[in-house]
């Protein structure tokens, strides 16, 4: 995957953006890299990331060196700036890696999903859902998922209309993050 050139038309070039290791217990799969990780060649190292690392109560360096923490976006390349936002990640990404990486993963005990595109591959079933919706039906983490609004400082209005989001569903996420990092500890 880290060689994949297969989309060669990006307005940045090709620049495969993940990390997982096989021993990856925490999962978190988003929508593709932005403008700022495409540049660090490291995935949520923006402002997004640091939000995201506050929610899970995970400081940088155990973030990013831990192996049981993996990163798996829906596009692994930086897809381009649209109109409101970034472009959708190519969906030639996820038909080329998604199965066979998802398949390779078998040590993931909690899955944190980012975004409408993750959405729809991960949890077909809330498909079309509003990212309210969907949050609010995995809010309790069944089946060892949680799904999460984006992290970027775009989505504060969102937060400041959801407080029930950082209030309820993060104390639970932070509680299975720190649950799955121990009890890898203790085999």
């Amino acid at each position: 995957m880290q060689s994949c050139r297969l989309c060669k038309d990006l307005p940045l070039g090709p620049n495969p953006i993940f990390q997982l290791d096989e021993r990856a217990r925490i999962l978190i799969v988003g929508q593709a890299p932005g403008r700022i990780t495409h540049q660090k060649n490291r995935p949520f190292d923006d402002p997004s990331g640091d939000r995201l690392r506050e929610w899970l109560g995970i400081d940088k360096s155990a973030f990013y060196a831990d192996p049981q923490i993996g990163i798996f976006p829906m596009g692994l390349c930086f897809p381009g700036a649209g109109c409101s936002g970034d472009k959708p990640p190519p969906e030639i990404c996820a038909t080329t890696w998604r199965k066979k990486t998802m398949a390779a993963l078998k040590s993931v005990e909690l899955t944190l999903i980012l975004g409408a595109y993750a959405i729809a591959w991960h949890l077909p079933h809330l498909n079309g859902k509003t990212v309210a919706e969907a949050v609010k039906q995995s809010s309790e983490g069944q089946d060892r998922v949680f799904v999460l609004p984006h992290p970027s400082p775009r989505n504060n209005r969102w937060l400041k209309r959801n407080p029930w989001f950082e209030a309820d569903v993060i104390p639970r996420i932070r509680q299975s993050v720190r649950l799955n990092l121990s009890e890898s500890e203790r085999k």
